[in-house]
């Protein structure tokens, strides 16, 4: 969690200082930030496959395997980052040009993405050793990498956002510049401490083997189907925010600055949803799996928990809130019902999550991704009908969460009720 609220520090400075920029940079800065993220979410996935098979060998007491995973894991991961950007570079702007309906948003995307794509690189290695160090309960490195990526970010982003310090005044290129070099920091952290403690030798980490393609294949038996799910998950996030940006630039805008604070709110239950995950594959591995439905059951109360007392801040202080990004009264008025809406469905998300997570930790990640298209599949049915008879209320269109998490949590609970998980092997 601490890893995670790090993380986001980035998030929100970007939207705080953007916020104060202009309406079409917040726009844009929604817009190719949840295409970058999306594109980030297939390395995430294959970084969940690999979390998942570490934390099984983690179980096993079998270190030697975990190095020879990691090190094909670095392997693949460099060269999906290289082919997304290359991808990415040559695509985007003509996806851009028929998915985007105002001019300048979709000169500001373009122009933003330009810069942030190259940040893939960094964040995909990141997701490596993310992974790795959840996979062996071993989080505290986590939470001071991300701590370094934030605070070099805030004044990077001072800096080159608004011109101060001698730097240039680039506005939201400098934004997606700053993360970039945030991003490249915090991963020359993690090589420092892989490289440079002890404990850490036994896993026999980056003793550059040949690539091993039976394990990378191994991985990807697992890794796909999450790959898939995440890539599915944000797109769907991302067409609803072309939804969105189809109702106006205010709208856009509003739902940005939204977004960044429901990331926030998300932090804690993401944080549960990871152990979850790793527990799960853990006990699975030692043999424990009476255990799991305890595990998740317990998780998901803290994690209600958890959410309930950031929720109930969020509903006594609203305008104190907004007014970290904006102090544009009328906009802080406007964003207000929608904020109530995403955060009763922060408290829906809390409870539902964890089941999902508890899935994609049995291994069974085919049944993740089904479970999550089909509910994709839903929520944009939703989003688009809310959108063609509620185009002027943002906050009944966001309204398409709940149905988002009734149904992932419905799906989840009734696999790990009667599914048949409990002797997968991997």
């Amino acid at each position: 969690m601490l890893a995670l609220i790090a993380q986001n520090v980035i998030n929100v400075t970007d939207t705080a200082f953007l916020g104060r920029v202009g309406e079409v940079e917040l726009g844009a800065s929604a817009i190719a930030g949840i295409f970058y993220v999306s594109l980030y979410m297939i390395g995430f996935g294959f970084g969940s496959g690999l979390q998942i098979l570490i934390a099984r060998r983690n179980g096993e007491k079998n270190y030697a395997e975990i190095g020879s995973t990691f090190d094909n894991g670095f392997y693949f991961l460099v060269f999906l980052a290289a082919a997304l950007i290359l991808i990415s570079n040559i695509f985007a702007p003509y996806f851009f040009k028929v998915t985007i309906h105002s001019k300048e948003i979709y000169t500001a995307s373009v122009g933003f993405l330009s810069y942030r794509i190259w940040g893939l690189l960094f964040s995909f290695i990141g997701t490596l050793f993310r992974s790795f160090y959840i996979g062996i309960t071993n989080t505290k490195y986590l939470s001071i990498s991300a701590a370094i990526m934030a605070i070099v970010n805030v004044f990077l982003d001072y800096a080159l956002i608004f011109g101060h310090w001698g730097m240039p005044a680039m506005g939201l290129k400098g934004a997606a510049i700053a993360n970039v070099i945030s991003e490249a920091i915090a991963t020359i952290f993690f090589f420092y401490i892989t490289f440079t403690h002890r404990e850490l030798e036994r896993y026999n980490l980056f003793k550059f083997r040949k690539p091993e393609f039976s394990l990378i294949r191994k991985t990807l038996n697992i890794s796909v189907f999450i790959m898939f799910q995440y890539f599915i998950s944000l797109s769907g996030w991302f067409a609803f925010f072309l939804i969105i940006e189809k109702c106006g630039e205010r709208p856009l805008a509003i739902s940005n600055i939204i977004r960044s604070i429901y990331m926030v709110l998300m932090i804690p239950v993401w944080g549960y949803c990871s152990t979850a995950s790793s527990l799960v594959s853990n006990a699975i591995g030692s043999d424990e799996t009476r255990t799991v439905i305890s595990i998740i059951k317990k998780i998901t109360l803290m994690s209600l928990i958890t959410a309930f007392i950031l929720v109930l801040i969020i509903v006594i202080f609203p305008s104190q809130v907004l007014g970290l990004y904006t102090n544009n009264l009328m906009f802080i008025k406007d964003s207000i019902p929608t904020l109530y809406v995403i955060a009763g469905a922060t408290i829906v998300f809390s409870i539902m999550m964890i089941p999902f997570s508890g899935v994609s930790g049995t291994a069974n990640t085919n049944i993740a991704l089904f479970i999550e298209t089909t509910t994709i599949f839903l929520y944009l049915i939703a989003a688009l009908l809310l959108a063609n008879f509620f185009s002027h209320s943002i906050e009944i269109i966001w309204c398409a969460e709940y149905i988002y998490y009734i149904f992932i949590g419905i799906f989840s609970v009734l696999y790990l009720r009667f599914g048949k998980w409990r002797n997968k092997v991997i």
